[in-house]
């Protein structure tokens, strides 16, 4: 017998339904934070796609001058944070973790809708949605003041060698552990802002989804635990262990215990759901430590993991423009601390309009 009441059957199931009709156009990504003892914070994510999305890791320092790629009235800035960044298809940040200890993780939502964009305000390309928290912030609290006025009109454009333009969802977590997902929805940017909101997946919407999250905890996750592929299902599994897991201080537990759930939130490669063709195999993981500044890098395709440690990389204005060369699906095999393995590169382009 449930010691809680669930809620009301109809609110649960109309919820329930609007995820499966969601999820059925939706490629699929996880993102949690753990929260540990003595400032223990680590984020990670998977980033789930159909195709190889063509990842390479790249050190960008402080002090490179951007524009948000948007036409000729777009966004400047300069960035003040160097940053390790994964790549998409080498024209967009997907994720990162920059030299103060922010991170910054965008995943797909289908239900994003981005304001009309006339030209008479300041622009910004999605693909350096990511990028510009990481360049100008250093904690949750100050990127949020900065986005909630809204210095910029965000501009989607289509997928990479795709007719669907890119609709995407923006998580960040910072070393105190809090933590922000922004999202647009009816063309308007809506910004969810707490140390509680440690997990987003995809489709529905956060608020939905913790809607959702809320059922599953009155069923209790030592109960039963949903476990499909589909993005609601993710995300209970993630809100659950990634609290049920020890809330230690030991470095080697927590980041095992971490890899323990994200990978259990992922996608087995190959795998495809006939009903639901956009579901995807997870192609990699990241774990971003944000005390130690490790940022551990996970290929499906590649049997070790291996990390970069942001304390050892040249962040300095004027230092190289680096680059680690993934290989075709992120293939190419490394293993331990990872930073001699980078070579001097010419920045990628960031795609715009």
């Amino acid at each position: 017998m449930l010691s809680q009441r669930p809620l009301p059957a109809l609110f649960a199931m109309t919820l329930l339904c609007g995820s499966l009709v969601a999820a059925s156009v939706a490629d699929a990504c996880t993102r949690l934070v753990y929260l540990g003892e003595n400032g223990q914070v680590v984020t990670a994510r998977s980033m789930d796609w159909k195709l190889d999305v063509g990842t390479n890791l790249w050190v960008l320092p402080r002090g490179i001058a951007r524009n948000g790629e948007a036409g000729p009235n777009s966004a400047e800035w300069t960035a003040k944070y160097g940053s390790v960044v994964a790549t998409g298809y080498d024209v967009a940040t997907t994720d990162g973790m920059n030299e103060a200890g922010l991170v910054a993780n965008v995943l797909w939502l289908v239900e994003s809708e981005y304001p009309e964009y006339d030209g008479t305000t300041p622009g910004l390309s999605i693909s350096l949605w990511a990028q510009y928290v990481l360049d100008n912030f250093a904690t949750v609290e100050e990127a949020v003041t900065a986005l909630a006025a809204e210095p910029f009109t965000l501009v989607t454009d289509s997928v990479p060698g795709e007719e669907r333009l890119a609709t995407l969802h923006l998580s960040i977590s910072d070393a105190t552990g809090d933590s922000a997902i922004v999202e647009y929805i009816g063309g308007k940017q809506v910004i969810h802002h707490s140390r509680d909101y440690q997990v987003m997946t995809n489709s529905p919407t956060f608020e939905e989804q913790l809607a959702l999250n809320e059922y599953w905890k009155q069923i209790g996750g030592t109960v039963m635990l949903p476990g499909t592929n589909r993005a609601a299902d993710r995300f209970a599994r993630a809100s659950f262990y990634v609290n049920a897991i020890p809330k230690t201080d030991n470095a080697a537990e927590t980041l095992a215990s971490v890899f323990g759930v994200i990978r259990n939130t992922s996608v087995p490669y190959g795998i495809t759901t006939p009903d639901q063709p956009n579901i995807s195999s997870t192609r990699w993981r990241t774990v971003a430590d944000h005390k130690r500044k490790l940022y551990f890098f996970e290929s499906a395709l590649a049997p070790n993991v291996f990390w970069v440690d942001l304390n050892g990389l040249d962040f300095s204005q004027g230092a190289k423009v680096m680059k680690l060369d993934l290989g075709p699906n992120q293939s190419n095999s490394f293993a331990g601390m990872a930073n001699d393995a980078f070579k001097e590169a010419e920045p990628f382009q960031f795609l715009g309009l």
